[in-house]
């Protein structure tokens, strides 16, 4: 079965041509992927399911957010705006990095972030976009990382170089 074209003619469009056809650089991924963040601790730990999928700025249909020079995150609607700052300052840690592996630029579309509430702080969800960027795009390590302070009975975030994720370096 094929499509009518513009001439009158039936086209017969056939999976294995479209295939033999198709450009080898792939510029967006071809499914979601979920990258489960797990930290544990004396508290329980701290836990987030982060499922996104990346494209080029020209494929998007999306409402995005810019978060680096071309680099921009889609969000589901109804993100808290919390979930939103974190998700944005996990993505634009990584965002030269990003830029030179995709120099006409990249969104992150976010599909869903779900965690449970008992184990959960906003700043997961910078952790959990790290770890995604770094399953999916291979990215390098930026040391996002979390510990567990014993004796002050809390969690510590480090943020790599930053000691203030979103102070403004004037």
């Amino acid at each position: 079965m094929g499509d009518q074209g513009s001439d009158g003619k039936i086209l017969d469009i056939k999976m294995a041509d479209l295939k033999k056809t198709a450009p080898r650089f792939q510029t967006h991924s071809l499914v979601a992927s979920t990258f489960k963040y797990r930290f544990r601790s004396p508290l329980g730990g701290l836990a987030a399911d982060l499922t996104a999928d990346f494209l080029s700025p020209d494929q998007s249909h999306h409402t995005t957010m810019q978060v680096g020079q071309k680099i921009h995150l889609a969000l589901p609607d109804g993100t808290h705006w919390r979930d939103a700052a974190w998700l944005s300052f996990g993505l634009s840690v990584h965002a030269p990095d990003l830029m030179q592996k995709h120099p006409e630029g990249l969104v992150v579309n976010i599909t869903s972030l779900t965690y449970p509430v008992a184990h959960f702080r906003s700043e997961v969800a910078a952790l959990a976009m790290d770890g995604w960027l770094k399953n999916e795009l291979g990215v390098p390590d930026r040391g996002l990382q979390v510990t567990f302070d014993k004796e002050a009975d809390r969690y510590d975030f480090t943020w790599g170089d930053l000691t203030n994720p979103f102070g403004d370096d004037l």
